[in-house]
């Protein structure tokens, strides 16, 4: 620990290394629980089948009737609605009194204890199980303000492209080692003599575990936080209104800033909605056995990790913003793509090119936002304007999503969306390039 503290910081690759250990930690629940495990098991649970045939999915949940599938769109809308409106105030107030890591650890242990909750989650117990699945999402989110918030203070602006892809793929391959394990439990119950729906409710728990376990690597290694000036004349909440307001002053003096925080909005409202409701995709409207779903999800996060790789080698290349705008542009294929799609074989070629695409855009996005950031000692502030930002739009494209079908009946016709939303990503993208040219900030343009 004496080595840690002695070193530079933003030069010290066994902090990086351990910072980017919480990607690893907290991927297994983005994998297992929101993109495959938990949606097949959710949708299992509450599923009528006569013969193989659907008969009913429709569940009540507290008195309401609503489907499967636009349920668990609507929950994970609330969820994400719920991080967004207490994470600013929480990210402040963690500026102001210089403890990133306590709300981290705090989200962490809320997530995974969720996450172990879920055990407990069958067709007779329908609002425990959405109720946790919400909690446990706040959780994931959560920490990831205080988590995001620590990169400007452990790398270089010119190592943030690096140390941000250095993070999702030791997500990506984390999450698959723990997926590996669960699918053993999923795929072969017999072989510990359980069902299929107990292997799940397991690897549920197993996802805690995981998370818990792992994550204490990263709070060994990441610093408390500096607290900041004291003011008196205001209590704790107060000032991190007070934070907020500053920076919303500065985001508004910062052009290039403020319309990739635009963009981002916009094309984050596809990809977040893509990654969550893929798997309810291939259910549903594609009628695919779990192993072809689980089978879909691997080859997603295999390619992925390669996808934050080569993005972060063509930025240092082409610039941020100009490989962002060429990645959306892929995104918007792909969504057109999948809205004719027919056949198993076609929904893995589809994945494959999602996997390389999402790595590329999750970590560079974020990088990203850490280079146009002025320099300043409120990154827990700033970042949760980077995160809220993240939360609004996968709040509406998960709520528009599952509205959609709701209306109509299917889930293509909620692809059609998607493509607008990333369309209107990439324009704002094309102007935040003309801007960031004209100010002559080379490193992302």
């Amino acid at each position: 620990m004496a080595e840690i503290l002695d070193a530079p910081i933003k030069t010290n690759k066994k902090v990086q290394r351990g910072w980017a250990m919480y990607d690893w930690a907290n991927s297994a629940y983005n994998l297992v629980i929101t993109s495959t495990i938990f949606p097949i098991y959710s949708m299992a649970v509450t599923t009528t089948k006569v013969d193989g045939v659907v008969v009913n999915d429709k569940v009540d949940f507290f008195g309401y009737s609503v489907s499967n599938s636009v349920l668990f769109d609507y929950a994970a809308a609330a969820a994400y609605l719920i991080i967004a409106l207490i994470s600013p105030i929480l990210s402040s107030i963690a500026d102001y009194k210089g403890n990133k890591k306590a709300f981290m650890q705090f989200f962490c242990y809320l997530g995974s204890l969720a996450c172990m909750g879920l055990f407990f989650f069958t067709g007779e117990t329908v609002e425990l199980g959405i109720i946790l699945f919400v909690i446990a999402a706040v959780g994931y989110c959560g920490s990831l303000v205080f988590y995001n918030a620590y990169l400007p203070e452990i790398a270089l602006p010119e190592d943030r492209d690096r140390v941000s892809a250095l993070g999702f793929s030791y997500g990506y391959i984390g999450s698959v080692i723990l997926q590996v394990i669960c699918f053993v439990f999923v795929l072969k119950p017999d072989w510990f003599g359980i069902d299929e729906g107990a292997g799940s409710r397991i690897s549920f728990v197993l996802v805690g575990l995981w998370w818990l376990v792992f994550a204490q690597i990263p709070f060994m290694r990441l610093s408390k936080g500096t607290p900041q000036v004291q003011h008196p004349e205001h209590n704790i909440f107060s000032n991190g209104f007070k934070e907020l307001q500053k920076v919303w002053r500065q985001l508004k003096e910062l052009a290039v800033l403020r319309t990739y925080l635009g963009a981002f909005f916009f094309y984050s409202m596809g990809v977040q909605t893509v990654m969550l409701a893929a798997t309810l995709f291939g259910t549903k409207e594609m009628k695919m056995e779990t192993g072809q779903l689980i089978t879909t999800i691997l080859i997603i996060q295999l390619v992925a990790i390669a996808g934050a790789i080569i993005m972060s080698r063509l930025s240092k290349r082409f610039g941020n913003l100009p490989v962002l705008l060429f990645v959306v542009l892929i995104w918007i294929g792909v969504c057109i793509w999948a809205y004719y799609i027919t056949t198993p074989e076609q929904f893995y070629m589809v994945a494959a090119l999602v996997g390389l695409v999402m790595g590329g855009i999750q970590s560079l996005s974020r990088s990203t936002y850490a280079k146009l950031m002025p320099p300043t000692k409120d990154t827990a502030s700033f970042f949760s304007f980077y995160d809220v930002t993240e939360k609004l739009a996968i709040v509406i494209g998960m709520f528009s999503f599952g509205f959609i079908e709701q209306i109509t009946g299917s889930m293509r016709n909620s692809i059609v969306a998607l493509i607008g939303f990333f369309v209107v990503g990439a324009i704002i993208l094309y102007l935040a390039i003309v801007k960031a040219k004209k100010e002559h900030l080379t490193s992302v343009s």
